[in-house]
């Protein structure tokens, strides 16, 4: 008799796949709805952090009663002596992975906002009740399970961790961030989980990370979800982590500092290697735990010999202080980030290719506020009340709402945001002291550039167009008359194509 029905192994497989599936990607949907069935909830595709919006999707609650009632019956069904088929241990492995995963999601996520709060690591007590409920589901198995215990724990822990930084940090509904979250999981996972925790788990490290955008698209916060999310092993014996991982991190603005300063922070120097080294210094290199990460800052700005010992570093392993000659190991994560374009640095001879092709092995692109703008202009409130509720608390709605009407008003929905997230984000802190943001070097007043960059993208209709010409034409000659003979149209249908709060508009940028 087999353990299983064919329904419930087709659900088994669903839930198998949804555990190694990359959260932020629509795949997760098809999975949910496999297990679901007639029970599932449509949802967006886009799984992303909002201000009015919980983290707990309405699926999950779903997915864990079924999960928990396939559990309890595979192990009624192992106590009588039916047998697991070829293949089944492994999806009931990961149909207890994901049960324990969600049963235990409000003890790693206080364990994670603790350690974010700076409060001391501590033992990790609940691991005993988890051990209680893995002993119970996976005892019975005719064979060991794939993998012990601790190394189950530590990959929760991971997969909590990483959702939480990527979930939390990286904000904004458009496609574009979504492949950005995507992106980031596969950076810490690979895109074939269940490889990752076979093999690739404990060797993530060896492969540089290089993250491109423009300035102010959160590169140092994609940089630290990646740093923060490193698998770290679980001593069961002590019930603590091997490393505190809240001090893996390492960050290093390059164009802060001069060449050797640069050297003397990555690489540490000996006492008197050059003026000002008065001491012994330990560079980051050297601090930087075998599973900790180092992240350069604007690496596209670095020194061609800085380039060179770099280069070593992720060749060998190496490093030598500066002022000495004797090599030292490195065994942590480099992770680079840069707004320049790196191909056109390569081919005017002021980037390295031997370093870049060091660099490249996993290349991260952040899209501008702009580019996810133009792929969903309703994000603009969300990301706007979403920086409100983290700075004004219970006044986050006034503020929004007083936000979006300047930008409305002052900018227009089609401002650039040249300085991206960084500049939405003082824009609203502006609005908090002053109740006005005025961009530095741009004039008031753009509706002309407004009406060009709509009819350039194609955003209006046919009879958007002529509302808009007509109340130009006759914003510019002052008279239905004139205005139609322009036209070549009827001076009734001139008036009664003017567009009012248009020509508000026009009015107040000719007075300014």
């Amino acid at each position: 008799m087999p353990l299983y029905t064919r329904v419930e192994r087709t659900r088994l497989q669903a839930i198998s796949d949804l555990c190694y599936c990359n959260p932020f990607l629509p795949e997760r949907i098809d999975y949910e709805r496999k297990i679901l069935g007639r029970d599932f909830t449509e949802t967006d595709a886009v799984w992303s952090m909002r201000a009015d919006q919980s983290v707990e999707r309405q699926n999950i609650p779903a997915i864990m009663v079924k999960v928990e009632e396939l559990a309890d019956a595979t192990v009624e069904r192992l106590k009588s002596g039916i047998a697991l088929l070829e293949g089944e241990q492994t999806l009931y492995e990961d149909l207890i992975f994901y049960l324990l995963y969600h049963r235990y999601h409000e003890d790693f996520q206080k364990a994670l906002l603790a350690r974010d709060a700076g409060e001391p690591e501590t033992r990790v007590v609940f691991f005993t009740r988890l051990k209680k409920d893995a002993d119970f589901y996976l005892n019975r198995l005719g064979q060991p399970a794939r993998f012990s215990l601790e190394h189950l724990f530590s990959g929760l822990f991971q997969l909590r961790r990483a959702f939480h930084y990527i979930f939390s940090c990286i904000v904004g509904g458009a496609m574009s961030a979504a492949r950005l979250r995507a992106a980031i999981w596969q950076s810490i996972f690979t895109h074939d989980m269940r490889r990752h925790w076979r093999v690739f788990y404990d060797r993530m490290g060896d492969i540089t990370t290089l993250i491109i955008g423009a300035t102010g698209t959160g590169k140092e916060l994609v940089a630290r979800a990646i740093g923060l999310s490193r698998f770290i092993p679980f001593d069961a014996k002590s019930q603590r982590f091997v490393e505190d991982y809240s001090t893996s991190f390492h960050p290093l603005n390059i164009s802060s500092l001069s060449p050797t300063l640069i050297e003397s922070e990555l690489f540490g120097h000996r006492r008197g290697s050059f003026t000002g080294a008065i001491e012994d210094r330990v560079g980051w290199l050297e601090q930087c735990r075998p599973l900790g990460s180092v992240f350069l800052d604007e690496v596209g700005e670095l020194d061609s010999l800085i380039q060179v010992k770099l280069l070593r570093v992720l060749q060998y392993r190496t490093f030598q202080r500066l002022g000495e000659t004797a090599e030292r190991d490195f065994s942590g994560k480099v992770i680079a980030a840069t707004n320049r374009d790196l191909a056109r640095e390569m081919q005017q001879g002021r980037f390295r290719e031997d370093f870049y092709y060091r660099l490249c092995a996993d290349i991260i692109h952040t899209p501008t506020l702009q580019e996810q703008l133009f792929e969903s202009p309703v994000e603009l409130q969300n990301i706007v009340r979403f920086i409100a509720s983290n700075i004004a608390g219970d006044a986050a709605e006034e503020l929004t709402t007083d936000v979006l009407s300047w930008i409305a008003k002052e900018l227009g929905r089609d401002y650039g945001w040249p300085g991206n997230f960084r500049e939405l984000e003082q824009c609203v802190r502006n609005m908090l002291v002053r109740r006005e943001y005025r961009p530095a070097g741009r004039r008031v007043g753009t509706t002309h550039e407004r009406l060009g960059i709509e009819m350039t993208r194609g955003d209006l209709t046919a009879e958007e167009i002529l509302q808009r010409y007509c109340t130009l034409v006759y914003a510019k000659t002052g008279t239905y008359e004139e205005a139609a003979r322009r036209l070549n149209l009827d001076r009734r249908t001139v008036k009664a194509k003017i567009d009012e709060e248009l020509l508000k508009e026009l009015a107040a940028g000719k007075a300014s």
